[in-house]
């Protein structure tokens, strides 16, 4: 095997005191050995297929469908020939609504091969929030799917904009309620409405005219323009749009890529969706950063594809929440599948038990698997461990800053706390986000006047640079006076041998102001009881960190992404239990 040119000096972290808190106090900065790169998607795109063209770019399985590099260059640029056609241009939006299929990776690159701004539409997003989204952004064209598991996809957006079905001279949609959209693209080979396209259509739309304009348009962006646009959850309020731009995510990329090792004979299996930051950044970019082959099992995630895509493309990296691995983990096939050529790979999204990454470790053969936290805000990573990590630090933590970053830990007046010290993590640097979309107010609240964007999480760095999750600023309880941070309990519950995975939350409590509960998922084969949980706990965690209302589940309330949703269970007990928020001064 040709040796791997992103293996780099940097990765030997043991040896590098730069990345260690300079004093007592709570702030690191990252390397700066390896230069930020100003260049933009297209360009990125470029030099792969100039260095790796005729390898492997993507497998999609669902499909049976095996692109080079040198094809998927081909499908986005007859893409982007289409849309030019259609009249969109350097920062018009363009929303798509799909689950992960090729056309969502050709229209990542073909968007951005004309500057246009990729709006990424959640797949589990539901009439209203659809509506929002397009609104929001001004979206002018949309590429969908025409349904996905139970969404109907088209007939939503019937609801929203019948006049897609409108017979007339010209499949230009004039919609009431989504004035600026001007654009459907349906993917997949049926009749389409009369006001729409279907993807066909629009790939058969450019000719030579257009095709002759795309270098020279690619050549005019700017790596400081806006290419994508993320919804956030919108847990609280409605969702805002992250504006990300070629620089931030591309950069990302690239050290996320270095800090895996990942080169060109890497296999990287990406069963996370692909609207989100981990599908379309940790996965799809990090892929063209570094020239590893993209294995997509599936349109969504499912454990028992998974695995066998896995096993069947001979994957040396993967990418999940801690949700999908645990789900592969407890698949009741698992042994049947040969994992033994994994190696890395990425675990985000949500804060992993340290026993669920023990036995990824162990089982799944991934030794040199990372941990990664960030935020959309931050394009997304500013924390990871280096494949050369400790095991046990591996487990523990969410590793050492990333290059070219800055970040601090502060308490509620905003001062630097001391090493060891839990306060509100801080990120400043080139992947800070350009702000969210028309909305300054919000933008004002997350990003300081310094730069600094403040993520809402608590954290500790201790005096190597490791950074420990300790859970997030609103989910923080307070019984009686006494401070409960969920992740400390999940962490202890994790270790019960029938316990498969635990989410702590808050209800509220006349006497105390709040109670801590669990919701507890029993690994398969074992019964639990709601009094063997709370036994478990007693004399072994503080009392008042014991759970007095344990509920036993199938499973948690997720979002797309797999990340469990506390406030839709907290919404639950509350109606369970009869409980009334309790009003404060």
């Amino acid at each position: 095997m040709s040796a791997n040119p992103f293996r780099s000096d940097w990765l030997a972290r043991d040896a590098d005191d730069r990345l260690k808190p300079k004093g007592t106090l709570s702030y690191v900065a990252g390397t700066t050995d390896e230069p930020l790169r100003f260049i933009t998607i297209p360009q990125l795109l470029d030099k792969t297929v100039g260095r790796h063209g005729s390898r492997d770019a993507a497998i999609f399985d669902a499909e049976g469908l095996r692109l080079s590099w040198y094809d998927l260059k081909r499908k986005s640029d007859d893409l982007a020939v289409g849309l030019l056609a259609l009249g969109l241009r350097r920062g018009n939006r363009v929303g798509i609504w799909a689950p992960n299929r090729h056309e969502w990776l050709v229209t990542q690159f073909a968007t951005a091969r004309l500057g246009l701004i990729l709006v990424n539409i959640n797949p589990a997003y539901r009439k209203t929030e659809l509506e929002y989204a397009l609104n929001k952004v001004g979206c002018r064209a949309l590429v969908l799917a025409r349904r996905y598991k139970s969404s109907d996809y088209l007939g939503m957006l019937g609801e929203i904009a019948p006049e897609i079905h409108f017979k007339g001279s010209s499949e230009v949609l004039d919609s009431a309620l989504l004035p600026d959209l001007k654009h459907v693209v349906l993917l997949g080979d049926e009749p389409v409405p009369p006001r729409c396209l279907s993807y066909r259509q629009v790939l058969a739309l450019g000719g030579q005219a257009q095709r002759a304009r795309l270098d020279a348009l690619s050549a005019a962006l700017d790596p400081d323009d806006a290419i994508n646009i993320q919804f956030t959850s919108g847990t609280t309020g409605s969702p805002k749009g992250a504006t990300l731009s070629h620089f931030n995510i591309v950069n990302n990329a690239r050290f996320c890529a270095k800090a895996m090792a990942l080169g060109p004979e890497d296999r990287l299996c990406i069963p996370v969706p692909l609207y989100h930051c981990f599908g379309m950044v940790l996965g799809v970019l990090c892929a063209a950063a570094s020239g590893a082959a993209m294995v997509f099992p599936g349109e969504g995630f499912d454990a028992g594809e998974t695995l066998g895509a896995l096993g069947r493309h001979r994957c040396t990296a993967l990418h999940g929440v801690p949700t999908m691995f645990a789900a592969m983990l407890d698949d009741p096939a698992f042994a049947q599948h040969d994992l033994s050529t994994l190696r890395t790979g990425i675990m985000a999204g949500a804060p992993c038990p340290i026993e669920t990454m023990r036995k990824v470790v162990a089982r799944m053969h991934m030794h040199q698997v990372t941990i990664g936290y960030g935020m959309t805000e931050t394009s997304p990573v500013s924390f990871q461990s280096g494949t050369g990590d400790p095991l046990e630090r591996r487990v523990s933590t969410v590793g050492r800053v990333q290059p070219h970053l800055e970040v601090k830990i502060i308490d509620a007046e905003g001062r630097i706390v001391p090493v060891g010290v839990q306060g509100e993590l801080c990120t400043r640097g080139y992947s800070v986000m350009r702000g969210y979309w028309k909305d300054e107010a919000r933008t004002a609240e997350s990003i300081d006047a310094a730069g600094w964007m403040h993520s809402g999480d608590l954290a500790t760095i201790d005096a190597e640079g490791f950074a420990n999750i300790v859970g997030r600023l609103k989910d923080m309880l307070i019984r009686g006076g006494e401070n409960v941070y969920p992740r400390e309990v999940e962490e202890y519950l994790m270790r019960h041998p029938g316990v498969q995975d635990v989410q702590v939350f808050g209800v509220p409590d006349p006497k105390y102001g709040e109670e801590v509960c669990a919701w507890v998922v029993p690994r398969r084969g074992h019964t639990l009881a709601e009094l063997e949980v709370r036994d478990f706990c007693k004399g072994q965690i503080a009392h008042y960190k014991v759970p007095r209302y344990v509920r036993i589940v199938e499973e948690f309330p997720l979002t797309a992404t797999g990340k469990a949703q506390k406030f839709e269970m907290r919404k639950a007990m509350i109606a369970l239990l009869g409980l009334q928020e309790q009003r404060t001064a």
